[in-house]
């Protein structure tokens, strides 16, 4: 079944490469990006994002010599191969949370928050959210949290980052614990000159903020 052991390793070693680059830890690598491939960003609002580029060309490379290493199942193998790719990056994650992270390090989120905003007046809206983080640690943990505009535009149009008018968000999470986190605020954006009047979003984006260390979901 083995046609080359070199090619073989070389595949598997330049995946392990793949997925170190595109681990979304301790910062989500796929944030405003506007094409992805296998987890890595390949372009933004400013054009290509060239280690995306170089990544995911490694991954084909990767898939290739793994073709030429086998010398025949190509197909399952392929398969089993982009199955185990997808699952093990959440496994490590959930391991390294779970025994040597700390701090904001050992926070998770699973991607579902959501935001919502209506028009109140013409300079004051109404800003709501919602989100779950989970604490893996053994202590507790408190951050701020800074909203992020999930899609940045040309023309800078503010939509999530407005909650971020009533912050800072102090938040505490105790150990081993989930915490549903509900905010709702009235925003005045008087000063805020593009913004969204109403609308919602899914699958929003922030920072957690603990000093000087900081990271991106």
């Amino acid at each position: 079944m083995i046609r080359s052991k070199l090619a073989i390793i070389s595949s598997f070693i330049i995946l392990a490469i793949c997925m170190y680059l595109s681990l979304p830890i301790p910062n989500n690598v796929t944030l405003g990006a506007h094409s992805t491939f296998m987890s890595f960003p390949i372009s933004d609002l400013n054009g290509y994002i060239w280690l995306g580029v170089v990544g995911s060309v490694l991954f084909i490379v990767a898939l290739i010599l793994l073709i030429v290493g086998i010398k025949k199942y190509y197909f399952r193998t392929i398969v089993a191969v982009l199955i185990i790719y997808s699952i093990l990056p959440t496994f490590l994650i959930s391991l390294y949370q779970e025994t040597f992270a700390n701090g904001i390090q050992s926070i998770s989120y699973d991607g579902n928050g959501n935001c919502n905003f209506e028009d109140v007046s013409e300079d004051i809206i109404n800003g709501e959210c919602n989100l779950v983080l989970h604490n893996h640690s053994n202590e507790a943990v408190t951050f701020e949290l800074e909203f992020l505009d999930s899609f940045p535009t040309e023309d800078e149009l503010q939509v999530e980052s407005l909650m971020n008018i009533a912050g800072p968000y102090r938040i505490t999470i105790e150990a081993n614990q989930k915490k549903s986190i509900h905010l709702k605020k009235l925003l005045d954006i008087s000063d805020t000159p593009k913004h969204i009047d109403s609308g919602s979003s899914n699958n929003i984006h922030f920072k957690l903020i603990d000093g000087e260390t900081t990271r991106i979901l």
